[in-house]
């Protein structure tokens, strides 16, 4: 690509021209620069921010048909993050990887994808009308995480499913798994089909050499980035970038159009381009400090009695060809409490807000926001927290085995537009789901619409309601009701 100038932002100057030009707003938001604005909001966020929440015109570009600063904005991120193209996205890693499917795949084609894929994966199945193909990730039963999926059963599922036009790979995991990527493109490509990337958790990967390589540089033709995940923008903005080689630029651009509102935050837009330059910039020292501090974290937790935190040592076994350390898992099976509960006792005793807690874990984020008094604090609760609770000998947690994938009977674009029914879970056995049950946070299935209920997956969803974790899925949201497919026909077909 061009040698471009990343000291520049375009589009945050843009903003501050309009605003230092004291440029009098007769357009929307009704707010008008904060005049408008309810004062005990104003009073806590400013009219800085406020001053530039503006909405389309030809100064600050418009987000659908890009001309000025916005394309200038996202050029230079294509550059950045090695793309030949990049798309701002500010509904979220979720929109984008629905645009990410969309731009792909078409009604009834396959789409090879690991089980634990986030909802928005099976959301733009959803949307595309494509049939998904599942693989099994490697699964750590000693901290009940899923791994990643290896090259070994990506060439498999290919083998058995020649048809299929695309694959995609979560990478790096939730929990900071990275998969052999290079290897994957390599076989996927092999196959023809497409390498489609969930890097929602690596936005940063490709500015430090000690980290997991990034989507782009191993090969994949296009993946979605949570830009506000790790690195400096806002909640919300994110990042779709596209080789061109085997993915049709233009169509992602109407994809994208299509799934975005015409009035996009401006604000979340300029956090954006601000966090291209930052990490082209600044990236590799922020990201050491980080990885330092991440590395000083992990081996001080892993000297309180009752608490484990895996690193580099995970790395070798199947679904763990690398690692983001980054991502500060803490098991507190020793403890011989669930990691909700850890989660509840950091965030009410202390006011320490983990990203999530699973079965046995509680997950914290280490960014280039973090600083060595906060975790220093984090330490000192932990140890607190261990010298109340932990006993030598304590009857560590038994692990509850994930669900088998159940039987895909239909599509899930299928089931979800049938006429349902709603049952009780205990009713629902034998069935086929019209809505999803998942784990969340992270958002993982257990079941997708258009698969097989069984016995097995009701009795897991009970053991984590009776662990007091978060099932979520239906519409029912205490979780006592499923719809199922109550189309006759389809009943009499799939019998």
């Amino acid at each position: 690509m061009k040698n471009l100038n990343h000291e520049k932002t375009p589009l945050f100057d843009a903003l501050m021209e309009y605003v230092n030009n004291n440029t009098i707003p007769f357009h929307v938001p009704g707010h008008k620069k904060g005049k408008g604005m309810e004062k005990r909001f104003l009073d806590f966020v400013g009219k800085n921010v406020l001053s530039m929440d503006v909405t389309v015109f030809k100064q600050v570009d418009s987000l659908h048909k890009p001309t000025g600063p916005i394309k200038e904005a996202q050029e230079l991120a294509a550059d950045a993050f090695g793309a030949d193209a990049t798309f701002f996205c500010i509904h979220g890693t979720s929109g984008a990887i629905q645009a990410m499917i969309l731009s792909v795949m078409g009604e009834n084609e396959k789409i090879i994808v690991p089980r634990n894929i986030h909802k928005s994966v099976t959301s733009g199945i959803i949307l595309s009308g494509a049939v998904p193909v599942y693989m099994q990730p490697e699964v750590d039963k000693n901290i009940g995480v899923a791994l990643n999926v290896t090259p070994e059963i990506v060439e498999k599922t290919l083998k058995d499913n020649p048809d299929a036009k695309a694959v995609l790979i979560i990478n790096p995991t939730y929990y900071g798994v990275s998969a052999d990527i290079v290897k994957i493109s390599e076989i996927v490509h092999d196959y023809g089909a497409i390498l489609m990337v969930d890097e929602a958790h690596g936005p940063h990967l490709k500015f430090n050499e000690k980290l997991p390589i990034s989507a782009m540089e191993a090969g994949a033709d296009i993946c979605a980035q949570s830009t506000h995940k790790i690195i400096g923008s806002m909640t919300q903005s994110s990042m779709l970038h596209v080789k061109a080689d085997r993915i049709d630029v233009l169509r992602v651009k109407q994809v994208m159009s299509l799934l975005q509102t015409t009035s996009p935050s401006y604000i979340l837009l300029a956090s954006l381009d601000v966090a291209r330059k930052q990490m082209m910039i600044e990236g590799k020292k922020l990201l050491d400090m980080t990885i330092e501090l991440s590395e000083y974290a992990r081996k001080e937790i892993n000297n309180i009695n009752g608490l484990y935190c895996f690193g580099d040592e995970i790395v070798g076994k199947n679904g763990a060809y690398d690692f983001d350390p980054t991502k500060i898992t803490i098991t507190a099976k020793g403890l011989g409490i669930t990691g909700h509960e850890l989660e509840r006792i950091l965030a009410e005793k202390y006011y320490i807000q983990p990203e999530l807690s699973d079965m046995y874990n509680v997950l914290c984020i280490f960014s280039i926001g973090d600083t060595k008094e906060k975790v220093d604090y984090l330490l000192r609760a932990l140890r607190d927290i261990s010298s109340e609770l932990y006993k030598d000998g304590v009857d560590i947690m038994k692990s509850i085995d994930i669900p088998d994938i159940p039987e895909q009977v239909i599509s899930p674009r299928y089931a979800f537009e049938c006429s349902t029914v709603a049952l009780p879970l205990e009713e629902s056995i034998g069935q086929i789901s019209a809505e999803f049950l998942m784990a969340y946070p992270p958002g993982i299935p257990v079941l997708c619409p258009g698969e097989r209920i069984t016995r097995e997956i009701i009795e897991y969803v009970n053991e984590m309601k009776n662990a007091n974790l978060s099932i979520q899925g239906t519409e029912d949201p205490n979780v006592e009701y499923i719809k199922v497919v109550n189309d006759l026909q389809i009943l009499n077909i799939t019998a």
